[in-house]
């Protein structure tokens, strides 16, 4: 509670007739007296009271504006935090009637106030304090630059937070007005939000660019250039199975500095070369992941499981021509009815090239194109060119063991071609290697 000697000589102030330069510097040196002499307990109650006076109708706004603008400066040098928290909130409640007349000074409340809650890693708090900053102010006038800085800290508190949707609509504002700003730093903050947004929401693939990208500035240290290339290939191993996730793959796996990150590097390496992935490998995996990208789906299943089963069965596209739905169930660790699920999906997605046939529970795939995503005309059309290579092949054959048998055993060939051929005469084929008519004589 203010002692009774400073209330009275706050009255005597707000009643004042002197000059407002005077009044000014009457409050002024007051606040500093107060700051320098009241006593621990009493400090916080003093300093309330101070503003409560300030901020009353008897006290013009013109005094009122620079008292307070000081206010804030003097607050910030004290060295109790608890102290400091308890004003700021106090004087943010106090001004919410009059905001529109101290937009400059409730800005910087809410600045001072958000870097405590930060120290604390109240995150939330931090966030919410400054969201109450008017960014489109009708006193004063605030660059593009300043809004920027203002959405970047509120999207990393929020972010934090693992408040990603609320982080996502900062970064839609962000987005229209960051191509006018030249400050190299607040454009790598802001890519930096981008990407975790992006990774947040499982956007895998687009995560992933941006963080590859990241991982080349210069102006990003060393460390955290890796942590970024890290991510990148965290993202690119929890993304859905595809062309564009090989494409990812390929880029990361090409990298020069990937295999210095040898965890994230050994399962990158398998998933590029579309091996199978075994149960312990995905578990000392996910053992490194963050919250959002093992938190359970609606079916039940998470980003992670998700990921490998779609993997492994792109895997074992490259195995085998065709499976039972029962045998690829046992493959990927799931019912056969889930096993058919998914691959029907992904045939549907054009992330998988195949067919079913659900009356002899078979399934059928193109190993050539798997991973590209091809349409059925160009899987029938590469069957029947399969067929009449093996044909051709077959064909060839027959050509050179007539060939053999002509040279070395003429006789033998004369005596039992009856017995061979089932007749004499001349054997006509066509040599699909050299593309011309080839007689055989016996």
């Amino acid at each position: 509670m203010s002692s009774s000697s400073f209330v009275a000589q706050l009255s005597s102030l707000e009643s004042s007739t002197a000059s407002q330069v005077d009044k000014i510097a009457s409050f002024t040196s007051l606040l500093a007296t107060t700051i320098s002499s009241s006593l621990p307990d009493q400090l916080s109650s003093n300093l309330n009271a101070f503003i409560d006076s300030v901020l009353s109708d008897n006290v013009n706004i013109v005094t009122s504006r620079p008292v307070l603008s000081d206010f804030v400066t003097s607050i910030s040098s004290l060295e109790n935090v608890d102290i400091k928290k308890a004003v700021y909130i106090n004087t943010l409640e106090k001004l919410r009637p009059k905001i529109v007349s101290f937009e400059e000074q409730d800005c910087n409340i809410r600045e001072a106030l958000a870097a405590i809650y930060e120290s604390e890693e109240e995150f939330g708090d931090a966030a919410t304090v400054l969201e109450g900053i008017q960014l489109n102010p009708h006193q004063r006038q605030i660059s593009d630059e300043f809004r920027i800085k203002i959405y970047i800290r509120i999207m990393r508190n929020l972010l934090e937070d693992d408040e990603t949707t609320k982080a996502d609509n900062y970064l839609n504002r962000a987005t229209l007005i960051i191509h006018k700003s030249s400050d190299t730093s607040l454009q790598l903050q802001f890519q930096m939000c981008q990407a975790r947004i992006l990774d947040s929401k499982r956007q895998f693939l687009n995560a992933c660019s941006k963080y590859h990208q990241l991982s080349f500035s210069p102006l990003v240290d060393e460390a955290d250039r890796m942590q970024c290339l890290s991510a990148a290939m965290t993202c690119a191993i929890l993304a859905p199975a595809g062309p564009l996730r090989s494409r990812s793959l390929a880029t990361l796996y090409k990298d020069d500095r990937a295999p210095q990150l040898q965890q994230d590097y050994s399962l990158l390496e398998k998933m590029y070369l579309d091996r199978l992935l075994t149960p312990k490998e995905v578990e000392e995996f996910a053992s490194r992941l963050r919250p959002h990208q093992v938190a359970l789906r609606e079916d039940g299943t998470t980003v992670l499981s998700k990921a490998v089963t779609e993997h492994n069965l792109l895997g074992a596209s490259k195995l085998y021509n065709n499976i039972g739905v029962q045998e690829l169930g046992v493959l990927l660790d799931l019912s056969p009815e889930r096993a058919e699920e998914y691959a029907a999906r992904m045939i549907e997605q054009k992330r998988l090239c195949g067919q079913i046939d659900q009356i002899n529970q078979l399934i059928y795939f193109d190993s050539i194109t798997s991973s590209g995503g091809a349409t059925v005309e160009r899987i029938v059309g590469r069957q029947l060119r399969r067929w009449d290579e093996n044909v051709g092949a077959l064909s060839q054959a027959v050509e050179n063991i007539t060939s053999l048998l002509q040279n070395e055993h003429p006789d033998f060939l004369t005596a039992n071609m009856h017995t061979l051929f089932g007749g004499g005469g001349v054997i006509l084929g066509i040599n699909p290697f050299k593309n011309r008519r080839y007689e055989g004589h016996y």
